[in-house]
């Protein structure tokens, strides 16, 4: 999986979360998705989505504002979390070494 790609489970789990019930938006709905986890990994640093639940939050709440042409709102609301999530992907690499 390429760090831009989202697996398809999440693209309904998305979709659920904003209650969008038809298909007719999925390939801007994976577009919005995989723009946001580039961004995220792009702000804090590389993570498996499928297996980071706070870099899944992350990149769901990106591509919420990205839906709704509000994405720059997005960093400076979500600024802390950024943060401390870049934070704790560096101690887990560290741990790692």
């Amino acid at each position: 999986m390429k760090p831009e790609e989202v697996p398809v489970e999440m693209l309904e789990d998305f979709k659920a979360r904003m209650r969008i019930f038809h298909k007719t938006e999925d390939k801007n709905l994976r577009r919005l998705l995989s723009s946001s986890y580039a961004a995220v990994q792009s702000t804090c640093g590389k993570f498996d989505i499928k297996n980071n639940i706070e870099g899944e939050e992350l990149v769901f709440e990106r591509a919420r504002y990205a839906y709704y042409d509000s994405v720059e709102f997005f960093e400076p609301n979500f600024v802390r979390r950024l943060h401390a999530f870049g934070m704790s992907l560096v101690v887990l690499e560290d741990e790692t070494v």
